[in-house]
């Protein structure tokens, strides 16, 4: 029961990583443009708070160090889009420990804290995939400091797309169908992304 509890929960927080997504798709293709939402960042925080506590639960260093590393660029983007001010002061703060605190749960849950079982290669791909999904909001944020406001640019969808791949392989090592699931089927988004782009791209190629 326990174990169908920790799937919900896992499930849950991927679809509002999927609503994101969708949210994303349907605005890009109804602006004929890849576009950057206030509900793709809502959703984006939203999801990531419950899976840093699916992360805990399943004691999954490779997810917690990933969210971990993108949630705040997420508030970040909320700044950006205005949006963020809005929170009271006190929600704010909660929000702003939600990291903190699971990181400091997952250390005192275990005398013996270890982040990884093992050094098993498809870990290590795990990680490597975890870490590309989050510091392609690295880039992302960079770029969108550049630009004064958010984007999503080409350079992020490609990175999505090749980190996607190699967390589906580590999805399948470490048996977490939830991962293989959201991952799959964020592929499809990405690539899509990256047609819109390229075609939007070669329009302006073709009208000059």
């Amino acid at each position: 029961m326990e174990f169908s509890w920790l799937l919900a929960l896992g499930f849950f927080a991927q679809a509002l990583f999927g609503a994101r997504s969708v949210v994303q798709w349907y605005l890009s293709e109804k602006q004929g443009k890849v576009v950057s939402p206030t509900l793709f960042w809502v959703f984006s925080l939203c999801g990531s708070s419950l899976f840093l506590i699916y992360g805990l639960l399943r004691q999954d260093g490779v997810i917690l160090i990933g969210q971990s590393i993108s949630f705040y660029i997420y508030v970040r983007n909320l700044q950006l889009k205005d949006v963020w001010r809005i929170l009271p002061l006190p929600i704010r703060g909660l929000v702003l420990c939600i990291p903190p605190s699971i990181a400091f749960l997952q250390i005192r849950s275990s005398a013996n804290f270890q982040l990884f079982d093992s050094l098993h290669p498809l870990i290590l791909l795990g990680v490597a995939g975890q870490l590309l999904l989050n510091c392609r909001y690295l880039y992302q944020w960079y770029y969108s400091e550049q630009a004064h406001e958010s984007l999503l640019p080409l350079g992020f969808w490609v990175i999505s797309a090749v980190a996607s791949l190699l967390v589906v392989a580590y999805s399948l090592y470490a048996a977490d169908v939830v991962l293989l699931v959201a991952q799959s089927l964020g592929l499809v988004v990405y690539g899509r992304n990256i047609i819109i782009y390229l075609r939007r791209g070669l329009a302006h190629e073709v009208r000059k």
